[in-house]
């Protein structure tokens, strides 16, 4: 379970720069400066750690017995700017045992 947890502090931790990235560097460069090349070469990874990032969550949640609460706090973070670190911090490390065998 350890590994699964650190696995998803991974990819939380990917998708939500990913996300960052896209939303505020390739998303203007395409409208502003009519390059849409950023956008075509950061959306395809951003979209793969999103569902990673989603089915984690789902097999996670199910194995922690996580809330309803906590269950829309995950997903809701993963499309909020910045909020997979806001996870990552108050529920994700929160979770992984310090001594705990993977």
């Amino acid at each position: 379970m350890k590994l699964l947890l650190n696995t998803f502090r991974i990819v939380a931790l990917l998708e939500g720069l990913s996300y960052i990235l896209l939303l505020f560097i390739a998303v203007p460069i395409k409208y502003f400066g009519q390059d849409p090349q950023y956008v075509k070469l950061l959306g395809m990874p951003h979209g793969l750690l999103f569902v990673g990032y989603i089915v984690l969550a789902v097999l996670i949640g199910k194995e922690l017995k996580w809330s309803t609460k906590t269950f829309t706090v995950v997903f809701l973070a993963s499309i909020l700017p910045f909020a997979t670190f806001y996870v990552d911090q108050k529920i994700l490390k929160k979770t992984i045992p310090v001594n705990a065998a993977s």
